[in-house]
């Protein structure tokens, strides 16, 4: 089993519902457990258009998936909660992005891990100080 990290975000329709929807349906995933989650906080989006404020949070897994074997679940569980691909950085109904991966550092096509822009942004770093 390995920790990692999850990022939560969501800035379209019921925010809220859309994060408690996301974990509920990563509460499902067989292979991993949610150790603890974050509260979740308001903050404005970075980039891209113009568009409403997002709610964050951060949540700490145990899990037996593989990295990559993760993401595609995380992918899978986005495109169940309505999310499509528009413009880089726009609005959202959710978006799930693993932060950390145990102490791996991985550089594929699909996936950093580190997340590439963990530490310039507060929503991401108030949230995952509170589930470390």
């Amino acid at each position: 089993m390995q920790d990692c990290f999850v990022g939560l975000g969501s800035n379209l329709g019921n925010k809220r519902k859309n994060l408690l929807k996301a974990l509920q349906k990563i509460k499902q995933l067989k292979e991993t457990k949610i150790i603890k989650a974050s509260k979740i906080i308001q903050s404005m989006p970075l980039g891209g258009p113009k568009q409403p404020k997002f709610l964050n949070a951060v949540i700490k897994l145990r899990t037996e998936l593989s990295p990559l074997s993760l993401l595609k679940k995380l992918k899978n569980i986005e495109a169940e909660l309505g999310r499509k691909k528009t413009v880089r950085w726009g609005p959202r109904v959710i978006d799930l992005d693993i932060l950390l991966y145990s102490d791996r550092i991985i550089e594929t096509k699909e996936l950093t891990v580190p997340h590439p822009r963990i530490f310039e942004r507060d929503f991401v770093i108030k949230p995952l100080l509170e589930v470390l």
